[in-house]
């Protein structure tokens, strides 16, 4: 059903190790290739295009793009009172914790008169994709658009694919979980075109859109299929984006003692978001490995979504790496980079400040991903593909600026313009000194 990976006694640079180890067929390169021609159709035929494209991907033509009011009044109606409780408790709890995130503003003064302070400042528009297929999330829809709220923006619009059987709108939840946060402007619109149409903004085409039926934004942030992450990849520099948060990982690192029933439904809570979702377990026990291998066959038979999870499982993406040690364990999800990284080893909180490179860290038996993907209170969005060696998670950062202002008196500036007249020369950018030199 899973692969094995025996890195044991093998000695291997860094590219080699992050060769070695499972991953995705279907590359974000791969993927933007085919992503490409659809970027530049939205931006050339806005609403006309965004609708050919929902009936070819989702099977249905949107007759309303942006989703009216009434959908939301009747997608709370209609809410399950238990669901509802389970997504307010969310919010708070997402809340608490992006609220901390905010940070400070800051003056340092260099000298008398000689002053350097720094203010962040929100982005004024933002596009937040929450992605269907397979899945409802409404849990996406949450950390995306609380971070954006705690973060100070002031214009928010939420993306979701149409579905035929909601009459070419999102799912209901989706549409519930905006309203109880205050959110009205939704569209429906899936994808790659989605992020295409938050990077240039869409004219309309029918009478119901307007001139106009999307604004484009600053930033684009959400998590997505691998073509979501291609599109966000393409779109970098028109706008800001989170990360490439593509197809779902999960990684364990796990010594003998891990229970491994537990590993074994964590590995499939993660497989069954896609047959191209990744479970990776990292152990030095190959009895461990072997108890686990069994479990997930056990498991698998049962489950809502068994043949979805056996294809992810069984796929190329997805392995089970025997190791040497721990501390070699250590060396291989760093090389590995996971979005999420569970930690079940006996002294996981000391293992865990030796990981430099995860979307998220979840520290012993009673942490598993499923928790930070509804109500740990972090936040679910986070870089997949290994991009966690360089990205962060969705937070409130992904939708601040920091702006540096500098105030400086006459006497503040005369006492180092030699300084920096000599700099200016050092450089033969004589200009730069001589608009010191004018004041004097």
């Amino acid at each position: 059903m899973i692969n094995r990976l025996d890195l044991r006694g093998r000695s291997l640079t860094a590219r080699e190790l992050i060769e070695a180890l499972p991953r995705a067929e279907v590359r974000v390169e791969d993927a933007a290739e085919r992503v490409v021609g659809i970027i530049a159709a939205v931006r050339a035929h806005g609403a006309a295009e965004l609708r050919d494209l929902a009936e070819k991907f989702d099977g249905v033509r949107p007759v309303n793009l942006r989703v009216p009011a009434e959908a939301f009044k009747k997608a709370l109606l209609t809410l399950d009172p238990a669901v509802r409780e389970a997504i307010e408790e969310s919010i708070t709890r997402v809340r608490a914790v992006h609220k901390a995130q905010l940070p400070q503003d800051f003056v340092v003064d260099l000298a008398p008169g000689a002053q350097v302070r720094q203010r962040w400042i929100p982005v004024g528009r933002v596009g937040l994709y929450v992605p269907g297929g397979l899945a409802v999330y409404p849990s996406s829809v949450i950390m995306n658009v609380v971070a954006a709220q705690e973060a100070g923006v002031r214009s928010l619009a939420v993306a979701s694919p149409p579905q035929k059987e909601n009459d070419g709108l999102p799912h209901p939840t989706i549409l519930a979980a905006c309203a109880l946060l205050g959110v009205d402007e939704v569209y429906a619109v899936g994808g790659a075109q989605a992020i295409a149409m938050f990077a240039y903004g869409a004219r309309g085409s029918e009478p119901q859109d307007g001139d106009i039926l999307c604004e484009p934004v600053n930033v684009v942030t959400g998590p997505g299929n691998v073509y979501v992450a291609a599109a966000k990849r393409l779109v970098r520099g028109v706008v800001g984006i989170d990360a490439e948060a593509g197809t779902t990982e999960i990684a364990v690192l796990a010594d003998g003692g891990a229970n491994a029933d537990h590993v074994a439904a964590d590995l499939i809570s993660q497989a069954e978001h896609d047959p191209a979702a990744a479970s990776v377990l990292v152990t030095d026990s190959v009895e461990l490995a072997g108890a686990v291998e069994a479990r997930l066959v056990d498991r698998t038979e049962v489950t809502r979504h068994s043949a979805r999870v056996s294809q992810a499982l069984a796929g190329p993406q997805s392995a089970i790496v025997l190791v040497d040690s721990i501390a070699h364990g250590v060396e291989v999800v760093n090389a590995y980079g996971a979005e999420h990284l569970e930690i079940q080893t006996a002294d996981a909180a000391d293992v865990a400040l030796k990981i430099t490179n995860a979307g998220a860290i979840f520290v012993g038996p009673y942490s598993p991903v499923a928790l930070g993907d509804y109500m740990a209170g972090s936040n679910h969005v986070l870089p997949t593909g290994g991009c966690a060696h360089f990205a962060s998670g969705l937070g409130v950062h992904s939708f601040i600026k920091a702006v540096q202002v500098i105030e400086y008196s006459a006497d503040a500036l005369q006492e180092i313009s030699t300084k920096i007249v000599a700099f200016a020369n050092a450089e033969d950018l004589p200009a730069h000194g001589e608009a010191i030199q004018v004041r004097f």
